[in-house]
């Protein structure tokens, strides 16, 4: 059982949609307890990435 990535710092940037304590979308965290752990693994690491972009840019540009 993988456990959720969220850090009690729950407000959603509104442009986005993405939670910026745990850089999920409403959607993923809605759905966190029917998800598969391959699917919350992959959940988790698009929300790192997500999280980074929004929080210092996205330096692939």
């Amino acid at each position: 059982m993988i456990p959720s990535p969220c850090i009690n710092v729950c407000q959603v940037d509104p442009p986005t949609g993405i939670c910026l304590g745990c850089g999920r979308t409403i959607q993923e965290i809605t759905n966190w307890v029917v998800l598969k752990d391959e699917e919350k693994e992959r959940v988790i690491h698009q929300s790192q990435i997500r999280l980074d972009n929004l929080l210092f840019g996205d330096e692939s540009n």
